[in-house]
């Protein structure tokens, strides 16, 4: 008995060693996800602990940088007279409008540029004069054409949208895996059988980068062109702050402008997430 005990107590140990290295291994790398995640706000928690002690001590001017305070107080009276809402539901149409509008026909003529080399050669040297002028660079001309109203701005953002899904849907078309391809072939698919059931999703990935980056280019369209042609939305709010010297006003419309592009970026981020996971494996490899 006692021999079958002394047998015992060593196993024991070591599944006790075992299971206390388990549960390390386990802290460690929920320690690791913890810091991971929170990584990315260092910066800007930095940033703001040296904007709250600057203004707190005297080192930068009210007029120049209102303190934190001012700034949510400004919010707060802007959200509970309704200005913060007319005018981001104001922004928020027109760039999901001319987002809409621009990675629609950005799709389109990325995919005939990718899928025909007749169009590319006819299309694609002047696709890339033109998108080789800047936004602002549009403004006069479109000013003169259809005015300071709402199509201007639908046109300038839709542009911004444009460029970037283009180029990527292009690229995602022509870079589909030549074994896929083949594989239809055999198969006896057709040119547009191999073009939805083939060429399309092996194009996700890059065709999700685009449209990404088209929000991007897209959100500081919006902004741009409210700065210099609005009497509404979160830039008009930036022009009329700056024009009264309210710089707590420009601050506080600034910091809706980086939380709501950040908010939907982070939404496009998992959207694209959900669509890589969701692609067979043939077109991940």
């Amino acid at each position: 008995m006692s021999k079958a005990i002394d047998q015992w107590q060593p196993l024991s140990k070591r599944a006790t060693r075992n299971t206390a290295s388990e549960v390390s291994e386990h802290t460690q790398r929920r320690a690791r996800a913890v810091a991971w995640h929170l990584a990315p706000w260092l910066l800007p928690a930095a940033l703001f602990t040296l904007w709250s002690i600057g203004c707190a001590r005297g080192w930068i001017a009210p007029q120049i940088l209102p303190p934190p305070q001012q700034v949510f107080d400004t919010l707060r009276d802007l959200a509970a007279s309704g200005d913060l809402a007319h005018h981001t539901l104001v922004s928020l149409q027109r760039v999901l409008v001319g987002f809409g509008v621009g990675t629609l026909a950005g799709l389109l003529i990325g995919a005939a540029l990718g899928l025909s080399r007749t169009v590319e050669a006819y299309v694609l040297p002047a696709f890339n004069a033109l998108v080789q002028i800047p936004v602002l660079g549009w403004l006069s001309f479109l000013l003169l054409l259809v005015g300071v109203g709402e199509p201007l701005k639908y046109i300038l953002i839709a542009h911004a949208a444009l460029v970037p899904v283009t180029l990527s849907t292009m690229q995602g078309v022509r870079n589909t895996p030549a074994p896929l391809d083949e594989a239809a072939r055999v198969f006896g698919y057709s040119r547009w059988q191999r073009v939805a059931h083939v060429v399309f999703p092996a194009a996700v990935p890059t065709l999700a980068t685009g449209v990404r980056l088209a929000f991007t280019k897209a959100w500081l369209a919006l902004v741009v062109v409210e700065l210099v042609a609005s009497s509404e939305g979160l830039g008009y709010l930036i022009v009329y702050g700056r024009q009264l010297f309210q710089l707590d006003l420009v601050m506080a419309s600034v910091v809706i402008v980086g939380a709501i592009g950040f908010a939907i970026n982070r939404l496009l981020d998992a959207l694209e997430a959900r669509l890589r996971r969701g692609q067979p494996s043939a077109f991940r490899e």
